[in-house]
């Protein structure tokens, strides 16, 4: 009997994902169908459908679905699920399909999947619009003039503003898994291989630590944390497509790897990745990634300030505080296994503080904003690519070489803009 979280959704790991023998007789008669080019979202959530990551998912949402996550965080049958996975479509490429049809969905010539499409649902710019109000729209300074400058700077509401006129829904039989086995060996773990190295070690309660920034101090003392209260931690990155200015995810495993070979106790860390490209919706991302973790065995979520955060459409804790409104099993969810079951590890602003002479956390540090060096993800690519000092402590040196190297090998500097949440202002 397995001591980990069961996979979210009460039907194990839904795999959708097609191997040998299998896999081959599909290729062959996707050579055949109607070829539909997908996003580089679409295929990361394709992946993830593949290897049971998204577990109970079999497919891009229905209508009801659609509907029904953005309303009330559930699917339509109760089952618990924050974001919307669609796959959007051309009025065009709509009209030359049928309910019933199967098709190919590819990416750069490469086939990544074949879909039966059991349903196709117009989404007009006031469905979009919907959509972005209730999935994307938080309770920061920005919000209120959401629509004054969302379309503008927020990835999220763009990436969805920016789909094509229609949704397609239905069951999908997933094929390639792109090259993020071979480019992130041993990195890229599906599910279920990491799920056999966490019972190897033994771990019950596990931790995960959401990655798309390198990893500076603040990073670190919130792994270290969850190591102290855990039976250990995952540090999770992103390995997917990032907005402009981020930084790549190979340079970040790079980092990733020298501070664990430094500063922790192997035994009690694992380094994985997962596809996903980011979607930037906030707190609901936030929920996304404790919903999904939970089929990687991950019992814990650690959620710090402005987890998944965009500019200052969010409040600082916002992506803390969503966790106590949402549906849980005895309203909303009543059936076993579609309530969410991975909670949050909730901690405070963290920072280094000369006073303390180490890192702290306002429930922690009694001392003055003066005498401590605020850590951000933003703030440290900000001062990275305008070739500014990093603030002492900010973070260790082996990794400050690395991402200075990389910022120096750019042709090309994308701007920085610095958010309420990096500055500190609001501590």
């Amino acid at each position: 009997m397995s001591k980990l979280v069961p996979p979210h959704g009460g039907k194990g790991l839904v795999c959708c994902l097609l191997e040998g023998a299998e896999k081959e007789a599909e290729l062959k008669k996707a050579a055949g169908l109607k070829q539909i080019e997908i996003s580089s979202r679409a295929k990361g959530d394709l992946i993830m459908m593949g290897t049971g990551g998204f577990s109970p998912l079999s497919g891009f949402m229905t209508k009801a679905d659609w509907k029904s996550v953005c309303e009330k965080m559930t699917l339509a049958d109760g089952t618990f699920w924050p974001v919307p996975v669609t796959l959007d479509v051309s009025k065009e490429e709509a009209a030359s399909m049928k309910e019933g049809e199967e098709i190919a969905l590819v990416r750069g010539g490469e086939v990544f999947a074949t879909m039966k499409v059991e349903e196709l649902y117009e989404m007009t710019a006031a469905d979009k619009k919907w959509e972005c109000e209730l999935v994307f729209k938080g309770e920061g300074p920005d919000s209120e003039k959401f629509w004054d400058i969302a379309e503008e700077d927020h990835p999220g509401v763009k990436m969805v503003m920016a789909q094509k006129e229609f949704n397609i829904a239905g069951p999908v039989k997933v094929l390639s898994e792109g090259d993020f086995p071979t480019k992130f060996a041993g990195v890229y773990k599906r599910p279920a291989d990491l799920r056999a190295e966490l019972e190897e070690r033994g771990w019950a309660n596990v931790a995960a630590l959401q990655l798309r920034n390198p990893m500076h101090r603040s990073h670190e003392f919130l792994a270290k944390i969850a190591v102290e209260v855990c039976d250990g931690v995952v540090i999770h990155s992103l390995v997917g497509s990032l907005k402009p200015g981020d930084i790549p995810a190979e340079v970040r495993v790079k980092c990733i790897d020298t501070l664990v070979e430094k500063y922790f106790v192997k035994e009690n860390v694992i380094q994985a990745g997962y596809p996903l490209d980011m979607r930037y919706a906030g707190p609901r991302e936030g929920l996304l990634h404790a919903t999904f973790r939970q089929n990687y065995g991950i019992s814990r979520m650690i959620i710090g300030r402005d987890h998944a955060g965009v500019g200052d459409f969010y409040g600082m804790f916002e992506a803390q505080t969503i966790f106590d409104k949402i549906p849980y099993a005895q309203e909303a969810c009543p059936e076993p296994g579609k309530a969410l079951v991975c909670t949050p590890l909730k901690i405070d602003w963290t920072f280094y503080c000369f006073k303390c002479d180490g890192m702290a956390s306002l429930r922690t540090c009694p001392h003055a904003k003066e005498d401590r060096v605020l850590l951000s993800g933003t703030k440290l690519r900000k001062a990275l690519s305008e070739g500014a000092e990093v603030p002492d402590h900010f973070g260790r040196d082996e990794v400050l070489e690395i991402l200075r190297a990389y910022y120096e090998g750019l042709t090309e500097k994308v701007e920085v803009k610095m958010q309420r949440a990096a500055s500190g202002s609001q501590m």
